[in-house]
């Protein structure tokens, strides 16, 4: 992760907040707008981390040290 980047539990609680403030009501039409896309943002990113997790975690390392899918052998 760059030095920059916020961890996904901070783009989950930002995200939340602006939920929260969208919620409301109380926020100006352009405020809301801009809120509502950042919102967006924030989802795709949240998920995309997401999705990088279910990748990593569905995988094992074999015998030569490598990474592959988990499989389940019937």
């Amino acid at each position: 992760m760059e030095k920059n980047e916020k961890s996904f539990e901070e783009n989950l609680e930002n995200l939340e907040k602006i939920v929260k403030d969208l919620e409301n009501g109380d926020v100006p039409l352009n405020l809301a707008i801009d809120k509502f896309n950042e919102g967006m943002k924030l989802a795709s990113l949240c998920n995309d981390i997401l999705e990088k997790a279910n990748e990593t975690v569905t995988k094992v390392l074999n015998s030569d040290g490598d990474l592959e899918n988990f499989k389940v052998e019937e």
